[in-house]
């Protein structure tokens, strides 16, 4: 294990993608704990601009005036102010409230959306990812394993669900489902995207099990089980790595895909259904580009780093590319 995150880290794709990914996990896990808004409460007007310079300014001078004020007025007129709250002067320079994405059409705050909702979209692409990879690796291994007839079902399942595009199939089950929770929307694109990876592991599965170490093992009496981990899963370890890495940005792009069409979880925030609000309520048309942008950008900053992570890891596993 040592020697694997040695030999891993030593590429600049995989170091810069996972440095990238790090850097995200660690906005949205300290960000909540300085805003504790609900991000789905309403925090201010509708399609307000980002105003965090405007912010900084207007507390600064009204600091400042606040300061002026009280130097000019005597120690009495202090107090007497001072007994009613100042209420006059707060009034007067009250600050504004923070908003450094702006809000949306319901008067939200996006930063705080667009932290809840990537959080969201990750635990979506995650569950996602490992659900596809699991079934694609469980039915590769066995159809590559024991050949036969047993090769020839689940090969032509593989392919069923291959010709029928897998976004027609992800939209014909999210419209069938009447629950459509975070976790209900990870399992459904996790069911429906696993035949590539199980294409791949079958093809690299057949050519290992006819290796000698397996036919040695086979010899010794050991179970189906105990050979297709011991002796050929490990040497396929590298593509499953892999294999998850792509199915967690395909899982991410998928919840977008599908909350832009309105089919995602309703209840909680994400960035395909901000993304939805943001389309309802014409804000490309509209030049509200805080609606929307940042969400684009989180999503597609979010799939080129788990892109580069996988593309150095090919690299250092890949002979032919490392050479």
């Amino acid at each position: 294990m040592g020697y694997f995150l040695k030999t891993v880290f030593k590429s600049g794709k995989f170091c810069f993608g996972f440095s990238v990914i790090v850097i995200i996990l660690l906005l949205i896990t300290i960000y909540p704990m300085f805003d504790t808004r609900d991000p789905l409460d309403m925090a201010g007007g509708f399609f307000e601009r980002p105003n965090m310079v405007e912010y900084i300014n207007r507390n600064k001078e009204g600091g400042q005036k606040a300061a002026s004020a009280v130097a000019e007025v005597d120690q009495a007129t202090t107090d007497l102010l001072a007994q009613f709250g100042m209420v006059m002067a707060e009034k007067k320079e009250q600050p504004i409230a923070l908003h450094i994405l702006g809000t949306d059409n319901f008067g939200r705050d996006m930063m705080a959306q667009l932290v809840a909702g990537t959080k969201t979209s990750l635990v979506i692409g995650l569950l996602a990812g490992t659900i596809a990879t699991l079934i694609g690796l469980t039915i590769g291994l066995l159809a590559g394993y024991l050949g036969g007839q047993i090769d020839n079902f689940l090969s032509s399942i593989t392919n069923i669900f291959l010709v029928i595009p897998s976004f027609v199939i992800l939209v014909l089950v999210s419209v069938s489902v009447s629950t459509r929770s975070f976790l209900t929307t990870g399992i459904i694109i996790g069911v429906t995207s696993w035949p590539w990876t199980a294409r791949a592991v079958r093809s690299q599965t057949t050519s290992l099990r006819n290796r000698d170490h397996v036919n040695l093992s086979k010899l010794s009496g050991h179970s189906m089980p105990r050979i297709i981990i011991k002796d050929i899963l490990p040497y396929i370890a590298s593509y499953v790595v892999m294999a998850f890495i792509l199915q967690v940005a395909s899982g991410i792009l998928s919840e977008a895909s599908i909350s832009m069409l309105g089919l995602g979880p309703r209840n909680v925030a994400t960035l395909g259904l901000m993304m939805n609000w943001a389309g309802s309520f014409n804000a490309l048309f509209n030049g509200n580009w805080w609606a929307f942008l940042p969400m684009v950008l989180m999503i597609s900053l979010i799939t080129f780093s788990l892109n580069l992570m996988n593309s150095g890891l090919d690299q250092i596993f890949n002979p032919q590319i490392r050479s």
